[in-house]
């Protein structure tokens, strides 16, 4: 799993990063979001970052990538508990 946090003083630079981020996961809180982990999904999101996002940067900008192993374990509270539940739809 990846936890990818970030502070991006620009707007659309911002705002262009979390909806480029909510192709591979979720969002946790407003600048962190989970992703499922594989090779290929990260080497595309380092990629995207160095390419695109690293050339807009200020001294004020930063994203930090957390790579969590399969043993790291995850506790929530509050309404981050309820991201944890599988929701069925029947229709």
């Amino acid at each position: 799993m990846l936890l990818i946090s970030y502070d991006i003083s620009n707007d659309k630079i911002r705002t262009k990063f979390s909806k480029y981020l909510s192709k591979f996961g979720f969002r946790l809180q407003y600048s962190v979001f989970e992703i499922t982990n594989s090779d290929t999904v990260l080497k595309n999101i380092e990629a995207e970052i160095q390419n695109t996002y690293m050339k807009t940067f200020t001294e004020e900008d930063s994203i930090i990538i957390f790579n969590l192993s399969e043993t790291c374990k995850k506790t929530c509270y509050g309404y981050a508990r309820n991201e944890e539940k599988e929701v069925f739809i029947i229709g």
